[in-house]
């Protein structure tokens, strides 16, 4: 009899003749659709437009904004496809839940893999960057910086959800506030240069917008917060949407200032566009402001990364697509910490590896393969769950999506427009997924349900 009693206390959990049943500890939903919106801006305005705003004036002119305009377009097409899919599965695992439910348990891997990769790799290329600028300014090494950033950002998120997007929008804030800078200390030169010379021809300017597209990726990982945000089901979409609506806003006051400060030519030249920008409307100095304002930007960035690269980590762990115990969350933190200890180790591993800025590279062939299956998940949700209720994507033909079709069109081309060299690697890190997932596969750590 003693035995049994036993036996049931430890069954039931009874504490005191109290039913205590442990239940699993999940993430904590704390976050209003403002705090996710500006935290998304964080993500998508990150280090690219200070580099990338000179490249594209190299190859568009002028009408270099309009090539942001583009871009935005082309960013728009898949955030409405992830704005759809978020309202049906708000979910950590994301792009995996999503392609889980609308094809096959080895795309949907192969999906969260691609995933993985990009959050890891670009993560840790801007923690370079980071590091770059740290020691122009304090002459400190540059991998042990990079290091340094990645544990300490690994902390502030194990303490919360709401302290690290509350960190995020902090540093958002310098990051929009250095743009605006930017802006208003152009504003004396506007209307110095014609904004409407399309003499580089529209090929051009549209090449400028796909070069430009990078400084647009991070707001995909907006709907890695589905779990931790109040009401997801209406405050992710909303969240994705303004946060590219305001840094397309951002990105094309920015261009129209450079342009109007300094000539095309020399804009193209500089590997520091928008210092130069800076340099000819303050002065000389204002070179150590915007070194201040990129090193906010570049740790707001890899916190990001970080934080959305834990959260896929953990949502396939908690798919049972990854061993169960990465799906631990702690019992007073609520954050996710073998998975935020997963990525920080990922990252700080491929700091000390050589030409990193190859292995970045594959960044964007992941990135671009994942927005494809993306598309094409709204296609064929559309028809494999037709009643469902969702944020439906505009402009449809009966029950067929149009705008995914044209997004699933443009991330291909996107993708097949990379070099040679960073096409192989992403092959081979695709190859290394594969083995990854008939291994765990063969011994039963995917579910098959």
């Amino acid at each position: 009899m003693k035995i049994g009693l036993v036996f049931i206390r430890e069954k039931v959990g009874l504490r005191h003749g109290v039913h205590h049943i442990r239940k699993k500890v999940g993430l904590k939903r704390e976050l209003s659709m403002w705090e996710t919106m500006l935290t998304g801006v964080g993500i998508i305005l990150g280090a690219g437009i200070y580099v990338l705003v000179g490249k594209a004036a190299g190859i568009a002119g002028n009408a270099v904004w309009f090539s942001f305009a583009f871009a935005a377009i082309v960013a728009a097409l898949t955030g409405l496809s992830y704005a759809e899919l978020s309202s049906l599965f708000p979910k950590a695992g994301a792009e995996y839940v999503y392609t889980r439910k609308a094809f096959t348990r080895r795309i949907a891997f192969m999906t969260g893999w691609m995933v993985i990769v990009a959050g890891v790799f670009a993560g840790t290329s801007v923690a370079l960057g980071f590091a770059g600028y740290f020691s122009v300014l304090l002459a400190t090494p540059i991998g042990i910086t990079a290091v340094a950033l990645i544990i300490i950002l690994s902390f502030i998120l194990f303490w919360g959800i709401k302290q690290s997007a509350w960190v995020g929008i902090i540093f958002a804030l310098v990051e929009i506030g250095g743009l605006i800078l930017i802006v208003l200390i152009s504003l004396p030169y506007w209307g110095s240069v014609d904004l409407l010379d399309f003499s580089m021809g529209f090929p051009q300017i549209l090449s400028a917008g796909a070069l430009i597209f990078f400084a647009y990726i991070g707001f995909e990982e907006i709907v890695r917060l589905s779990e931790e945000t109040k009401n997801p089901k209406k405050n992710i979409p909303r969240a994705l949407v303004i946060a590219i609506v305001i840094s397309t806003v951002l990105y094309m006051l920015v261009a129209i200032s450079a342009v109007s400060v300094v000539n095309w030519q020399a804009l193209s030249q500089s590997n520091a566009p928008l210092a130069e920008v800076a340099s000819v409307a303050l002065g000389v100095n204002a070179f150590i402001i915007l070194a201040v304002i990129a090193l906010f930007s570049t740790s707001n960035t890899v916190l990001l990364e970080m934080l959305a690269t834990s959260r896929i980590i953990y949502g396939m762990a908690d798919e049972k697509s990854l061993p169960k115990d990465v799906a631990k969350v702690h019992r007073v933190r609520r954050t996710p910490w073998i998975a935020i200890i997963l990525t920080a180790v990922f990252m700080m591993i491929f700091v000390f590896m050589e030409h990193i800025e190859v292995v970045a590279g594959i960044t964007d062939f992941t990135i671009f393969a994942a927005f494809f299956v993306i598309n094409l998940a709204v296609i064929a949700l559309r028809y494999k769950m037709p009643k469902a209720k969702r944020f439906r994507v505009p402009f449809n033909i009966g029950k067929f999506p149009v705008l995914p079709l044209i997004g699933a069109l443009t991330s291909l081309l996107m993708l097949v427009h990379l070099s040679y060299e960073i096409m192989i690697y992403g092959v081979f890190s695709i190859l290394i997924g594969i083995v990854l997932f008939e291994i765990m596969d063969h011994i039963n750590i995917i579910s098959k349900k």
